[in-house]
């Protein structure tokens, strides 16, 4: 493979495999790990592709089981995540619905970002997670339902600012 291949995969994907990677982990440094991981893996292997989608899901379905390791591991279940991301927030419902977010168990963080975040359908990220089509709908629902438990006050206090 050549470093020009090299360089056009890694700026086609880093942000999309960062990005998953955090969702699941919710740390920094860690997903940055992921990630290296995730490129090194794909650069030693070079395993051949039908499609740009076929890449895709391999890039995606790699991410979601590095982390999985991670968060079985036993360093991770007994640490304490130093910092969060650096983000900046336009509206205040924007921090909250992040945070809230970022609370859901992995498993509904992962396909709330692959929903919302980046865009693929229900097949796809069935495809990428290795689960049903059925599984994912239904964890979809599950995690919309939790942030509409948890913001559901919470919004409605931006909205009245007389409730605050």
């Amino acid at each position: 493979m050549t470093a020009q291949k090299m360089e056009q995969i890694y700026e086609t994907y880093h942000l999309s495999v960062y990005r998953l990677a955090f969702a699941y982990c919710k740390n920094r440094a860690d997903a940055e790990d992921i990630t290296s991981d995730v490129f090194l893996k794909r650069f030693e292997t070079d395993p051949e592709f039908t499609d740009d989608k076929h890449e895709t899901a391999w890039m995606m379905r790699v991410t979601v089981n590095r982390a999985k390791d991670l968060l079985r591991s036993f360093r991770y279940r007994f640490s304490v995540p130093l910092d969060d991301a650096d983000l900046t927030y336009e509206a205040p419902e924007e921090s909250e619905v992040y945070r809230a977010v970022m609370a859901l168990p992995a498993k509904y963080r992962a396909v709330i970002h692959l929903y919302y975040f980046e865009g693929y359908s229900v097949a796809e990220i069935a495809d990428m997670t290795g689960k049903s089509q059925t599984a994912v709908q239904t964890q979809l629902y599950r995690a919309r339902k939790r942030l509409k438990d948890d913001l559901g006050e919470e919004l409605n206090r931006y909205e009245n600012p007389e409730l605050l």
